[in-house]
């Protein structure tokens, strides 16, 4: 079956062509699902609850774009709607001076595995977790991250910041711990 049809069998309501898309698609939608949610449990929940918009909206998809993008954006949605936007503000507390530091990210993902590198960032505070993915693995920049979190984009660029430093310390503790 191919990717139009199953979404013109979805937009019909045939429940084979909604079955083929959950089983096609769930395991990429649960990785970006992953990246946002705190563990696996929340991150099927939001896996679900995204399912369940994109089934509700599929009418409205139009083919001029990727059909995956378009998933990957409700997910992303589904998962930042579930979080408590006071994240930012309890992790803003105390880091004022991590703005005025460079922050150079240095080629840490090169000799990290996919699996290692989703844990070390899950162990991110809220905010800064959902910031980093926002920025380093989706592309966003600081004005549509500000417009997607309802934050400024000057916390977008300070949680950023901050991310990327407590990543550093955190793969610096990791490498005294191997050796």
């Amino acid at each position: 079956m191919t990717e139009h049809e199953i979404i013109l069998g979805c937009q019909k309501g045939v429940a084979t062509c909604q079955r083929e898309l959950v089983e096609r698609y769930s395991p990429m939608l649960m990785t970006v699902c992953r990246r946002y949610a705190r563990d696996h449990e929340s991150a099927k929940d939001v896996l679900q609850d995204s399912m369940i918009k994109i089934f509700r909206h599929i009418h409205k998809y139009k083919p001029t774009g990727s059909f995956q993008a378009w998933m990957r954006r409700i997910c992303i949605n589904t998962a930042l709607q579930s979080f408590d936007k006071s994240c930012f503000k309890r992790e803003i507390s105390g880091l004022d001076e991590l703005i005025a530091q460079p922050s150079s990210m240095p080629d840490v993902y090169s000799y990290l595995g996919a699996e290692e590198l989703m844990v070390i960032i899950d162990q991110l505070p809220e905010g800064f977790k959902q910031v980093f993915n926002l920025s380093v693995i989706e592309g966003l920049n600081h004005r549509e991250i500000s417009q997607l979190l309802g934050i400024t984009e000057s916390t977008s660029r300070s949680q950023l910041v901050r991310a990327r430093n407590y990543l550093k310390k955190m793969l610096v503790k990791r490498d005294r711990i191997r050796v």
